[in-house]
């Protein structure tokens, strides 16, 4: 049987003899995939034997064949969750890892988010917006949550979420310190796993502060690990699994591991609370937690919540049951009366002071935690067996007639065979999970490869699940936000005039992907169409969601602009939502077999008014050329591009104009295929067409005042700075900014164009009259059914030009992928000199030396893999136009030359072995880390950090951005290792 997704579309156009050939060239491992344009797999020999079909980006999806896949326990799972059948994505990881120094808790008047609430606070003080915890999950409106909390018996407070400095603490910005690991889950959570470890010596909390504080930028941050904390194995491993025996059946075990030489008490208190919604004055309605007569052998929770009825926490064992409310701790934050003798850190009180009065002793409380003090020796371990369920206990005892329970919940039905009885917490329960486990690898085996290696295959789904893991209920109201609640103090004026003022018409409250849930517990519009990408491999109706949930009127500014981020989200992000819709909508094609138009069609129009926008206020003088600012690559320039220049005049970006290009040809690729069945989007299509040949004959020849972005010295991209007097200048730093341009790359096949005769018309008459026009859509006959056109913003002669620098290893080129900055500058920097002070730009493969955006995140030399994965994908549809008589040593200087396909799998071969061990059995992403690269209790977990070291690979910065770090998985399924 062929992997899942091959030829997806290609079948008619082998015939048998050649896909047998094809096949055993399969057999033998060379599979190379395409990203070019379609979802569909091709080798070389492929190439070779179909002329019409060698990775034809826009071949018909009605004339496509979708290769069969086994469908899988969890796909039934998916289908029901799509047609609302069952609500299986209901309950999942949805706490964040970070709810303290938020924007969304932030009431200052300054802005100041790190010290308003700050992670002393967050133990004692209730939460506003939102809830987090360690291991934790919640229902997808988050009232009910669950998480973990533990004690040492060494550490000053109670264990209840994880550490990590501010962005004014760290010498690199915010950074989580401690070590935890996504280590799996399935898209509707029926099963899921994450291990933490928790040192046994008291944790380090003042020394971590400390030295980031004493360090400076140029030197490296100060990690848990650098404290000697695990020396001799002295911690525990934490592992918390999930997994559903229905919607609302979830069975919970927590397992506790001594992996130290000694002995060791430990403290163990999964929790139960429910999010604080009635402090505010607006909705005084108050659930309830209490006692419950409890089965045999177990103790009992009933919850009850006004919107979701009751549900009980039956927990193996007899622990001791706590109970207190989620209010804040008033008499020690703001040394005032507290409203309950019983506050929010009152189980830190209890377990680290023993303080028995902070519990309330009617047991009763709006959080409440089950109590298991263990002493382990040397290598052993605990289980903790726990059930969230809507079944009443006893009622859901095993008895003679094999009764499973009696439904409490709202829109119940019969409960699926095999569910154990709510007694059982021995072979039902042990079985359960076992299932569900096997299930999830028959899922993840439809998904992955064969032809992977083991660790390829395990690093695939490693990243795939921390992206399931890292998805977060948001909530966040604007205009409630800054007029104050009404039981709060009343917000200062200030307020109205600072962070986000313009966007009152924002509420969100969903469920959204999130680039980190500790360092970046906020969405950010181009990273999460980024993630939709690889998310669309394992629930493509969650990525499309996610790409519509942006585009509604309570997220997009009535003017058209998407929200960047909560800290300014009137700041300019990348413009790759069409991009992504696009690309969304081809993997949902093949993964399903359905061609999902109703989704492109919803996409299309909202995108409409965001494109508007970026015309309107990006290209200020109608020329053709782009500003925007910062777009996403914090301190990639000299200057600070989204404030004003010191220089005066402005900026005319090469980045900001070339992703404007890509934008006019997505736009123009979903316009053509929507076109093939209403023939109105055919104008549209004309107008994309016309627009980016403007464009690309502004930036490659008259420039806005006569300057091209392009310099034919250099053979090189610029920004170009327009001083107040008149002058021009190239902005000469070789960076990822000069590369963007070889995204806008998109071919027309000729048997979409006649398909369209008014788009054909138009597009004919554009050419036969703008003939200064030509170099920017070249023709060619390579294709059987007529004239097959290129469009780009990069012809050939400057494309070979461009690709020099970016495959020579001394300056793009890295053993790990594509650098953001040339590696020339670091014998070359780059300075400009203004009012007395010197401006500069350094190659930097490591974390940032400059505070711009807070420092923590570094452009100037680290490889990042959302810009790696579009230029991967960019060459491959040079490729397809091009074919094999292009070719370019690769890399520079070598002696070897190759095609552009070539090229591209030897990008994406470099980019997933930061992740794989090598012959050496170490892995590049942990660097110098010999635990992370020796030890078999961790050289197995692979974090998928926010970007990596220029020159040998390592992680750094944010460490589970398994966000746009996740791309890897897309990489390794496209084009394996």
């Amino acid at each position: 049987m062929r992997p899942p997704g091959l030829f997806a579309s290609c079948g008619n156009f082998f015939n048998e003899s050649a896909t047998k050939r094809l096949s055993a060239h399969l057999t033998k491992g060379l599979l190379l995939d395409v990203n070019c344009r379609s979802e569909h797999v091709f080798t070389r020999f492929a190439a070779q034997n179909s002329k019409e079909c060698d990775n034809n980006p826009n071949f018909p999806a009605e004339d496509s064949q979708i290769m069969p896949r086994i469908v899988t326990t969890e796909d039934r799972r998916l289908e029901e969750a799509r047609n609302r059948k069952k609500h299986w994505k209901r309950w999942g990881p949805y706490l964040s890892e970070r709810q303290w120094g938020t924007v969304r808790e932030d009431y200052s008047p300054g802005g100041t988010a790190w010290e308003f609430f700050p992670h002393d606070h967050a133990r004692s003080r209730t939460y506003r917006w939102g809830e987090d915890g360690i291991g934790g999950i919640s229902d997808r409106h988050q009232m009910m949550c669950f998480g973990l909390a533990l004690w040492n018996g060494r550490d000053p407070i109670l264990k209840e979420r994880m550490f990590g400095l501010t962005g004014n603490e760290g010498n690199h910005g915010e950074d989580v310190k401690e070590y935890y690991f996504y280590l799996d889950a399935t898209p509707t959570y029926s099963y899921v796993r994450m291990l933490y470890k928790y040192p046994q010596r008291e944790f380090p909390y003042g020394q971590l502060v400390e030295e980031n504080r004493r360090r400076g930028r140029e030197q490296p941050e100060f990690e848990l690990l650098d404290t000697g904390i695990f020396a001799g194995n002295r911690y525990f491993d934490i592992y918390a699994e999930y997994a559903k025996a229905d919607v609302e059946d979830i069975l919970i075990k927590i397992t506790a591991v001594n992996r130290g030489p000694e002995a060791a008490s430990l403290h163990l208190l999964p929790s139960f609370w429910f999010r604080n919604t009635w402090s505010w004055g607006r909705d005084l309605r108050r659930p309830h937690a209490c006692v419950a007569t409890s089965v045999p052998e177990s103790v009992c929770a009933e919850l009850q919540h006004w919107q979701y009825g009751k549900r009980w926490l039956i927990c193996a064992g007899q622990p001791e049951l706590l109970f207190t409310e989620n209010e804040t701790n008033n008499a020690r934050i703001l040394g005032e009366r507290n409203r309950s003798p019983y506050v929010k850190d009152a189980f830190h009180e209890y377990i680290t002071h023993g303080n028995k009065a902070a519990v309330n002793p009617q047991k009763t409380g709006t959080k409440m935690a089950t109590y298991y003090p263990v002493e382990l020796g040397p290598g052993q371990s605990a289980t903790l067996k726990l059930r969230l369920t809507d079944i009443e206990p006893l009622a859901g005892m095993e008895r003679e007639l094999g009764l499973v329970g009696i439904m409490t919940s709202p829109g119940h039905a019969e409960r699926a065979e095999g569910v154990p009885a709510t007694n059982d917490f021995g072979a039902g329960f042990d079985g359960l999970f076992a299932l569900r486990q096997k299930e999830a690898d028959e899922f993840y085996a439809s998904r992955t490869p064969k032809e992977l290696s083991n660790d390829a295959k395990a690093v695939m789904r490693q990243s795939l699940s921390g992206m399931l893991w890292s998805k977060q209920f948001y909530h966040y109201d604007v205009r409630t936000w800054l007029e104050g609640d009404p039981a709060g103090p009343p917000p200062l004026k200030e307020r109205w005039k600072g962070r986000n003022k313009d966007w009152t018409h924002l509420y969100n409250e969903d469920i959204l992907s999130m680039p980190d849930k500790w360092e970046y517990p906020w969405y950010a519009a181009w990273d999460l169409a980024f993630h939709c990408i690889p998310l669309a491999l394992v629930d493509p109706d969650f990525a499309k969601d996610q790409l519509i949930l942006l585009l509604r009127e309570w997220y997009m500014h009535p003017n058209g602009q998407l929200p960047a981020y909560e800290w300014a989200f009137s700041d300019v992000n990348p413009p790759v939502h069409a991009w992504a819709a696009w690309r969304v909508y081809k993997i949902d094609r093949r993964v399903r077999g359905v061609a999902d138009r109703a989704f492109l069609e919803r996409v299309f129009h909202k995108l409409l008014l965001n494109f508007t926008w970026w015309v309107n206020r990006k290209d200020p003088e109608g020329m053709n050329i782009f500003q925007g600012g910062f777009l996403g690559l914090d301190n990639i320039g000299v200057f600070d591009r989204s404030a004003p220049l010191p220089t005066g005049g402005n900026l005319e970006q090469s980045d900001g104009t070339s992703w404007m290009g890509m934008y006019c040809l997505n736009m123009l690729a979903i316009a053509l295929e929507l076109a093939k069945e209403d023939i109105a989007y055919e104008d549209v299509a004309s107008k994309f067409f016309e627009h980016f040949v403007h464009i690309a004959h502004a930036m490659n020849d008259i420039g806005a005042g006569g300057r091209a972005l392009w310099d034919d010295e250099d053979g090189f991209y610029y920004d170009v700075l327009h001083l107040p007097n008149g002058e021009e200048h190239f902005i000469k730093v070789r960076s990822v900014v000069g590369l963007i341009p070889l995204y806008a790359v998109e071919t027309l096949e000729p048997e979409i164009v006649d398909r369209l005769p008014g788009f054909k018309r138009r597009m004919q008459w554009f050419m036969d009259n703008h003939p200064d026009f030509p170099e920017h859509i070249e023709m060619t006959q390579r294709s059987a059914r007529g004239p097959r056109r290129l469009l780009s913003l990069v012809n050939r002669r400057r494309l070979k030009r461009v690709l020099a620098r970016m495959l020579d290893e001394t300056e793009f080129l890295s053993p790990y992928g594509i650098r953001a900055l040339s590696r020339y500058h670091m014998d070359h920097p780059y300075e400009v000199h203004v009012n007395g002070q010197v401006n500069r730009v350094d190659y930097e493969p490591a974390e940032s030396t400059s505070g711009l955006f807070g420092g923590n995140s570094n452009w100037r030399g680290p490889v990042w893999f959302p810009l790696n994965y579009l230029l991967v994908e960019s060459l491959q549809k040079f490729h397809h136009y091009y074919g094999e008589d292009f070719k370019i040593e690769c890399p520079a200087h070598s002696g070897r030359e190759s095609d552009l396909w070539e090229v591209s799998a030897e990008i994406s071969r470099r980019l997933v072995h930061i992740f794989l061990r090598g012959k050496d059995g170490r892995r590049p992403v942990a660097g110098a880390i010999e635990c992370f690269q020796n030890d078999p209790h961790w050289k197995d977990l692979v974090l998928f950090h926010e970007y990596f070291h220029g020159d040998n690979g390592a992680g750094l910065g944010a460490s589970h951005q398994t966000g746009w770090t996740g791309l890897v998985a897309k990489l390794l399924e496209q084009s394996g290792e």
